[in-house]
């Protein structure tokens, strides 16, 4: 008998959410017995979203949340390379996941939207020298938390130096904070996560372009000599009682209730347990993000906890 997915709150709060509403969450899904509370990281909003009263910044948010939580798992997904240079990225997440007494994950990517770039002043390399910074990026990182303490790093990369590094500080995690990889590359994107990733993580996509893509990372991880990382995806929640509860709750999100049903897990408290079983029997998922995009309606946590997840 297979286990059911751990559920982890999904938070997207450049769409218009400030730190007060992200406490007031990850409080509640602690409480409601989540898993986990991750957040974006993004500057700008999407979807014609007006983003009042502006982004928030995710580790100074999770570095906020690891002292007013005590049990909820904290991360990202993911974190842009772009907005960070490796060396302080590893300190930050090292000192975060210090302050919440080793609860830290750390998901990251190569950053993909443009516009928050130019809006904010951050430089946006081609997708080819971000991949290649990515990488380095993973390199630094997780080299300079599983360097020994007393000993020194060095690493000299196409895009980053470092040299006799002392490596601190280190995480409260040993050796490292979990590592979160994600995206349907085909050939690079298996690669790193065959090298670098604890998960592997697919967002807003439907069963079968994740089953492929788990398959390259698993075929990747096997060439590589390495155990195969975790597997978890990401979808939009939208859950109701009543059928009129979920019509409610997808107006106030601007979605359509089809579409809903068809692209999240989405519908009455019977359909959520149906579409969640199919996405793990189909997958072999060990963890399900749910995005939550009404991050004033606390009841939906408590709908998903209380009466989806002893179902499943």
């Amino acid at each position: 008998m297979t286990t059911a997915p751990r559920l982890r709150v999904f938070t997207e709060p450049q769409q218009g959410a400030d730190y007060t509403d992200l406490l007031a969450v990850a409080r509640h899904a602690e409480a409601a017995g989540y898993d986990a509370f991750f957040r974006s990281d993004h500057y700008l909003p999407m979807g014609g979203a007006d983003g009042l009263p502006g982004p928030t910044d995710a580790w100074i948010t999770l570095a906020g949340l690891a002292v007013q939580t005590s049990s909820i798992r904290l991360g990202t997904l993911m974190t842009a390379i772009t907005f960070r240079l490796p060396g302080p990225t590893a300190i930050a997440v090292a000192q975060v996941d210090r302050m919440s007494g080793g609860r830290v994950e750390f998901g990251v990517g190569s950053g993909w939207y443009a516009d928050e770039h130019t809006a904010y002043g951050i430089p946006f390399p081609p997708v080819k020298e971000r991949f290649e910074r990515y990488a380095e990026h993973l390199e630094v990182i997780t080299g300079l938390w599983r360097t020994p303490a007393g000993e020194t790093f060095s690493h000299r990369g196409e895009h980053y130096t470092l040299t006799d590094s002392p490596a601190l500080p280190k995480p409260a995690q040993s050796p490292a904070p979990p590592v979160i990889i994600g995206g349907f590359g085909a050939k690079q994107t298996p690669r790193l996560a065959a090298r670098f990733a604890d998960e592997f993580n697919l967002p807003f996509a439907g069963i079968d372009a994740c089953v492929a893509q788990f398959a390259r990372v698993d075929a990747a991880s096997a060439e590589a000599g390495r155990p195969a990382p975790e597997r978890s995806v990401a979808q939009v929640v939208c859950v109701g009682r009543t059928e009129q509860e979920f019509t409610r709750r997808a107006a106030a999100i601007g979605r359509e209730p089809a579409e809903l049903r068809e692209n999240g897990i989405a519908g009455t408290v019977d359909e959520a347990v149906d579409k969640i079983g199919r996405w793990q029997e189909a997958t072999g998922i060990t963890k399900l993000y749910l995005q939550f995009l009404d991050l004033s309606d606390l009841d939906h946590l408590d709908v998903v906890a209380g009466e989806v997840r002893p179902r499943l």
